[in-house]
């Protein structure tokens, strides 16, 4: 079976608001960054598929797909569109190389949610029309009673949250893509403003603009187009029950089922051992937690612990979301798998700057599709073949 790589990146960078751009520029740019940086490929001649991730509801457009093809330069080609988070789109980008009819895949997410004026009225809408919907209020309340719920049962407490959100915005401020990077300290978040009993308002990731393309290559051709691939070792997704009723309130099932797939594809059979590093969804502080116990990179009730001993930190031992997170970074919308994704990459090709990790030869990217969906996805990457 032919191998997978990542050949090439390219992103925009992420901002609150961006008035000077269009998301069809802002498509462009990371584009021709990230063919640029896959030894300056035509992509007209080296690309032989286009994925692109989206959803019409954040778009505002029907049938999105159609305002695609000129921005990636795949008019009148195979062109493919992934409605869900982009790690799924990383998932179906891989299987389609290992079909052996593809050799080289583009890959395109993007968000601009500055040009959404009711962004939590779309959220609602996709909550059940019959029996939550009805309800009212900012459909994250539900992360509100989830996070009650999660630190309840494991043992988790509102201190180590407020610690996961000091960590990631000070991390941030060594991103040149990220947009809220920060110093703030515990204190500072326990006292800030409640949203969402118990989420505060400095806990919820703030929305962001910025879009991300990925180069994917088998290994007939990613070392020609570049000398230093990242090589995909395992995928994975999954999705629990959509019901609020019927779904578990502690635990991050659709993570951990993500995750057993993709570690089983890469051989892991020791996450919390094999894996160097990694970056998980962060829309909420305690989620960063919750999908670390769901990826076994520890055991149920012991994420606050490591992350309150400075495990998780740059300097510890497993590095959880080096980049930022999305606390630190910013909520891209759909792009959001391909932000973890790309900081992945980068640590393993020793390109990070002033927040690169040393030795590091495993990373693990874990994405959600956010509330009220429980849909994720997992991709194990590497900085060796074979």
């Amino acid at each position: 079976m032919r191998e997978v790589a990542i050949v090439g990146v390219g992103c925009t960078g992420f901002k609150s608001v961006t008035p000077e751009i269009s998301y069809k520029e802002m498509m462009f740019e990371a584009a021709t960054r990230a063919y640029q940086d896959a030894g300056n490929i035509n992509p007209r001649k080296d690309i032989d598929a286009f994925i692109s991730v989206a959803e019409d509801y954040w778009e505002g457009f029907s049938i999105f797909d159609e305002f695609v093809p000129d921005q990636l330069g795949a008019v009148l080609r195979h062109l493919f569109t992934v409605s869900g988070d982009s790690i799924i789109g990383l998932a179906t980008a891989y299987m389609l190389i290992k079909t052996g009819y593809f050799n080289t895949v583009a890959l395109e997410s993007h968000g601009k949610p500055s040009d959404i004026l009711t962004l939590h009225d779309i959220v609602s809408f996709a909550m059940d029309p019959i029996l939550n919907r009805p309800l009212g209020g900012h459909p994250f309340y539900v992360a509100g009673m989830e996070m009650n719920r999660f630190l309840c049962t494991t043992g988790n407490t509102r201190d180590q949250c407020a610690m996961i959100v000091a960590k990631n915005k000070g991390n941030a401020l060594s991103n040149a893509f990220a947009a809220y990077g920060a110093n703030v300290d515990v204190e500072d978040v326990l006292n800030s403003d409640m949203q969402f009993y118990p989420l505060k308002k400095i806990e919820i990731s703030k929305p962001a603009d910025g879009g991300i393309v990925i180069i994917l290559a088998s290994d007939k051709v990613a070392t020609k187009l570049n000398e230093n691939p990242v090589w995909i070792k395992g995928v994975g997704w999954a999705s629990e029950t959509p019901s609020l009723e019927t779904r578990c309130w502690s635990k991050a099932i659709y993570a951990r089922l993500a995750a057993e797939m993709a570690y089983k594809k890469a051989g892991i059979m020791t996450p919390s051992v094999e894996v160097d590093f990694a970056e998980v969804d962060d829309l909420f502080s305690y989620k960063e937690l919750q999908h670390m116990e769901a990826l076994k990179l520890c055991r149920s009730g012991e994420a606050g612990k490591l992350t309150e001993e400075g495990i998780t930190q740059l300097d510890g031992y497993l590095p959880i979301n080096p980049s930022g997170g999305m606390l630190g970074m910013g909520w891209p919308l759909e792009a959001a798998g391909l932000q973890r994704l790309q900081e992945v990459v980068l640590q393993l090709r020793g390109q990070a700057g002033n927040r690169q990790l040393s030795d590091v030869e495993i990373g693990v990217a874990q994405s959600w599709r956010g509330i009220p969906t429980a849909t994720g996805a997992v991709a194990v990457l590497s900085n060796y073949k074979g």
